[in-house]
């Protein structure tokens, strides 16, 4: 078993690679009575596209099947449903999608062990039928409707849509009433015997448990004589550099408006460097329109907005980009706030004082991070998708410095990849 420690955390990290191809990955953390379980596999939305290990043949498969599936995992052949089972227990179990993986989790304090059942027996066991399918069609046609209709997800697939030309990322995750129509078991046993055999798959557990002990628990509840897996070939479209448009607004029911402004960036497959750009470009964000920043303080005392934006730089091995949302009632003044404290940062390079003051709380927020085990558990899970160890943003933190944030600056925040999505009332 592969271990990997922080020293400043005091934590270490269990990695075990079993025969069957699957990753576990255990975090102990004592002192705690929470135990958290996050069971993903590398499919996500985006992944409509491959050649599976035994085929020679590309599949392409309906958008938002990845999300589709998910919610078919919990119906069991006995008629039963593992949410509901999970929730009996009394432990809070869930599931979601995102463009480049599926997880399935519960966080438990009492019954873990017959929770732990449910989820390793649900998530080996699919069952769709012909009926079951065609009713999911409904229900889920229903959340995609009502998705459309939400301002805040609108805001963001229109910011998406305007920087990506040919990515599928620009396509919802759940896919549209229309693509999902396409689906049936067929394909769904497909996509589930490609993706979510082990080898694509890892488990990361956090809690207090001794790694061997969980270790084995977890192989008894794997299925036996499963082999590895080949490669799987993702097949995904050229994207082009520049944006598709700067600039979108719709008008929807509001009561103030909302705007998302995205910086599209380069794909960079080097892990050591995304990590290190990440930092860096958090620390610009946060000195850009944090709480303390300038930028902020006359936008607030303007009267512009009312809380901080979110600031998000999210990053995958097919997408990369930087996010800033939040509600105004003058969205341009916020891009050109941004923009003005941009250029002068561009000018007369980062504020040295405000910087370090900015870095120190980021490194805070970290370590914070590990005092929750459904945070680590996460975090590990989504970052090994990634090729990242988690404990590399507490490593390479010390090695962003002044002069790499403003190269940083200088590369990612460009006005020529700039985007303004916005929603405001009819």
């Amino acid at each position: 078993m592969q271990i990997i420690e922080n020293l400043k955390v005091k934590e270490k990290a269990y990695i075990e690679k079993l025969e069957n191809g699957l990753t576990v990955i255990i975090i102990p953390k004592h002192n705690t009575s929470k135990k958290y379980v996050i069971w993903g596999t590398n499919f996500g939305s985006i992944d409509n596209k491959f050649i599976a290990p035994e085929d020679k043949e590309e599949t392409s498969i309906p958008d938002g099947v990845a999300h589709f599936l998910e919610h078919k995992m919990f119906e069991q052949a006995n008629g039963t449903n593992s949410l509901d089972t999970l929730t009996a227990l009394g432990v809070e179990a869930n599931a979601y999608t995102t463009n480049d993986h599926t997880a399935y989790l519960f966080e438990a304090t009492d019954n873990f062990y017959p929770a732990l059942d449910e989820l390793m027996d649900y998530v080996q066991n699919p069952y769709y039928t012909d009926e079951n399918v065609e009713k999911e069609k409904g229900i889920i046609a229903q959340e995609i409707k009502m998705y459309d209709d939400q301002p805040e997800w609108q805001v963001y697939m229109n910011a998406i849509q305007l920087m990506y030309k040919n990515n599928p990322i620009n396509i919802d995750i759940a896919g549209t009433v229309e693509s999902i129509s396409g689906i049936n078991k067929d394909i769904l046993y497909k996509v589930y015997n490609t993706f979510y055999h082990p080898s694509n798959m890892v488990l990361t557990i956090c809690g207090d448990f001794e790694p061997n002990d969980i270790l084995q628990e977890i192989k008894n509840r794997l299925k036996k004589d499963i082999k590895k897996q080949g490669t799987i070939k993702r097949i995904y479209p050229q994207e082009p550099e520049e944006i598709v448009a700067p600039e979108k607004t719709v008008e929807m029911e509001v009561n103030m408006p909302l705007f998302t402004i995205g910086f599209k960036d380069e794909i960079n497959n080097n892990e050591k460097d995304i990590v290190k750009k990440h930092i860096a470009i958090e620390i610009i964000l946060y000195m850009l329109l944090g709480r303390s920043s300038e930028a902020y303080k006359k936008l607030y005392e303007a009267g512009d907005i009312i809380m901080q934006p979110q600031l998000e730089y999210e990053t995958s091995k097919q997408y990369s980009h930087v996010l800033i949302s939040g509600q105004s009632t003058n969205p341009q003044n916020v891009v050109k706030m941004l923009k003005n404290q941009i250029e002068k940062y561009k000018t007369s390079g980062l504020d040295e004082q405000q910087f370090n003051r900015v870095k120190k709380k980021i490194y805070g927020d970290y370590i914070t991070e590990y005092n929750d085990v459904g945070n680590i558990a996460r975090m590990f899970m989504a970052d090994y998708f990634k090729g990242i160890n988690s404990f590399d943003y507490l490593e390479e933190y010390e090695q962003v410095g002044i002069e790499y944030a403003n190269q940083i600056l200088a590369e990612i925040f460009d006005f020529n990849k700039m985007v303004v999505s916005v929603v405001k009332g009819k």
